[in-house]
């Protein structure tokens, strides 16, 4: 693989990360615009836990290289199983406070958490527009 090749797939989490807050912006605006107050502060909460599990997740993949390559310091693996489970944790209280706020509000939670594969899939057609377009 070339250097620059190399180089552009190196910061594909990066521009994942990008693509979460923008669509997160976006899909906020939209889905109070068409669906509600309710739905969208919803979306905002589920958004946010995406993200927060994204970088978690990420971290946790980093930790896990880490060990298996010898590389770096070794991470705890006691800390990278509490972050697992509260990961879940915080999307279970999540859903259950929205749950008793609004109906709508749950939906919309959970319309967020999605928030990763939307990004997943805008970094996949980035990805594929570069190959075809430079040769990466």
């Amino acid at each position: 693989m070339s250097p620059a090749a190399e180089h552009f797939y190196s910061r594909a989490a990066a521009r994942i990360t990008q693509y979460m807050v923008a669509l997160a912006a976006l899909g906020t605006v939209v889905t109070a615009w068409r669906l509600g107050i309710w739905f969208a502060a919803g979306f905002v909460v589920g958004c946010g836990i995406a993200y927060v599990n994204f970088c978690w997740l990420k971290r946790a993949v980093n930790a896990l290289a880490d060990r298996a390559t010898g590389g770096g310091r070794h991470a705890g693996g006691r800390g990278v199983f509490i972050r697992f489970l509260l990961r879940y944790g915080l999307i279970a209280i999540a859903a259950y406070a929205i749950f008793k706020i609004s109906t709508l509000g749950l939906y919309g939670m959970l319309a967020g958490l999605f928030l990763p594969v939307g990004a997943i899939v805008c970094e996949a057609a980035y990805e594929g527009y570069m190959a075809l377009r430079r040769g990466l």
